[in-house]
């Protein structure tokens, strides 16, 4: 017999509800990461420190409050790294110990080490006390995650360039920050640090960002990041990042300079997967280290292997992560689970805010279905007024043959928390109606939604059942 049903590699999102899971079906599981302690890229250097530097910068730099007290406002007027690493240190020790309590009464079994495959049923664990041990399973799930992308031509050196993961442990705020990359993770870092008055800089080869976001969100967007400070600079290659002892010197192919005392590189990340010899389990992987996996079971091209989270590529999320952990460790254990709802939100913890959930306006033309949209600003609701908004916008599209909402996308203020509003009527196949009919509590940004339903409502043709008798119009 085999030591365990199920050994988790890496105990990020995906691993950490693939074992909670597994520990509920009363199966005999262990997770092995390599760290030190449990929780993965998501706790120590990715979701979790990232969110809470963002809430400390815009907390302590008084940067919700500038609207009604001026840009000069501030909750503490010198802020320094130290300020930033205080809270982050006690959110990060906090996640640990939930996540060890939830493994102990769930009685998973944890190994710290770097294991590798020796064989389809067995793995190699190196532990820091340079122990090795071979521990055997029926089943198998890859969630080690991913790490930073590191080409040769960047000088990374810890103190002035670095990359996401190092970003963290900076030794003092920069006055100037170039940030190389505008995905995601350069764009979060890039606008919080806008916050702090960091005079920012945001380099991108291609011609635009996020294209995966609705083009007028993004418009929007653009607008609002240009206006508290980012230098945004989209289409042209870096040619060459030399640190010079006082400042970093970026040079790029359009002949334009680029010169900060800090830089983040911050263009993509690889499949944490080169060390998992997974040769020997008749795995391979693609040029960014990621697996394929059967989408509905997360099985890889080796049956009793299955892989989640980062590492299998797009979404990317650790909210879907977590969704692929526990269905991954439902099919691995025979065990009948509910599928993924088929929408999610996405969330960027920008200054400001975007989230998104279905359909963008580009997806909808490309399908050729007929569409309205409805419009609605912060600034128009009595609660964006009250909380000193100037900014921030939600937009729904409404297809005009079924009135189903198929997309909404919000930025500003707690866009990450309102799209979950959307989220439910995209999976329970709602119509724009549903906002027209419902009363929403006032004031609340929430209203925002009543307020792009009837935005759309209102040019779109009116159901039969709707409209009133000619015989019955009352007095």
């Amino acid at each position: 017999m085999a030591d365990y049903d199920l050994i988790i590699i890496g105990s990020g999102p995906a691993g950490r509800a693939a074992a909670i899971q597994s520990g509920k079906l009363r199966r005999k599981v262990l997770v092995v990461d390599r760290k030190d302690k449990m929780g993965g890229v998501s706790v120590h250097t990715g979701t979790i420190p990232s969110k809470t530097l963002r809430e400390t910068v815009l907390n302590l730099s008084g940067w919700r409050e500038r609207s009604f007290y001026g840009r000069s406002y501030r909750v503490k007027d010198d802020i320094g790294a130290g300020d930033l690493k205080a809270r982050l240190h006690m959110t990060l020790e906090h996640e640990v110990d939930v996540l060890e309590h939830q493994f102990n009464r769930n009685h998973v079994d944890t190994l710290h080490g770097l294991a590798r495959f020796v064989g389809p049923h067995e793995i190699e664990v190196a532990t820091e006390a340079d122990e090795t041990r071979r521990i055997t399973a029926d089943k198998f799930l890859i969630a080690t995650g991913t790490r930073t992308y590191r080409p040769e031509y960047v000088p990374f050196n810890g103190r002035t360039v670095l990359d996401s993961d190092e970003f963290l442990d900076m030794p003092e705020i920069p006055r100037s920050l170039a940030v190389v990359g505008a995905g995601v993770i350069g764009v979060e870092y890039a606008t919080m640090f806008a916050a702090l008055d960091v005079r920012v800089t945001l380099i991108e080869p291609r011609d635009s960002f996020l294209d995966f976001i609705d083009a007028a969100l993004i418009s929007d967007f653009t607008h609002q990041i240009k206006e508290n400070g980012v230098d945004l600079r989209l289409g042209s290659q870096v040619e060459k990042i030399e640190d010079t002892g006082k400042h970093v010197e970026i040079t790029m192919q359009n002949g334009r300079h680029v010169r900060a005392e800090m830089m983040l590189f911050a263009a993509g990340r690889m499949g944490a997967t080169d060390k998992l010899g997974l040769e020997k389990a008749g795995l391979e992987t693609d040029h960014r280290g990621r697996l394929s996996v059967d989408r509905k079971t997360y099985q890889t091209d080796v049956p009793h292997i299955y892989a989640a989270g980062d590492v299998i590529g797009h979404p990317s999320l650790a909210s879907t992560s977590l969704q692929q952990g526990r269905v991954a460790a439902c099919h691995a254990l025979d065990t009948p689970t509910l599928p993924e709802s088929p929408w999610f939100p996405y969330g960027i913890y920008s200054v400001p805010e975007i989230s998104t959930c279905g359909m963008s306006e580009e997806e909808m033309q490309e399908r050729g279905i007929p569409y309205e949209v409805g419009v609605a600003r912060f600034r128009e609701t009595s609660r964006g007024h009250i909380m000193g908004l100037n900014h921030g916008m939600l937009k729904m599209l409404v297809s005009l043959k079924t009135r189903r909402v198929l997309g909404v996308q919000i930025v500003g203020e707690g866009a990450t928390e309102l799209i979950h509003i959307a989220q439910a009527v995209l999976n329970l196949k709602g119509t724009v109606d549903y906002f027209v009919q419902n009363t929403f509590n006032y004031p609340t940004l929430a209203e925002a939604y009543r307020i792009a339903g009837l935005d759309a409502f209102n040019r779109m043709p009116i159901p039969e059942e709707y409209k009133v008798p000619k015989g019955n119009k009352g007095t």
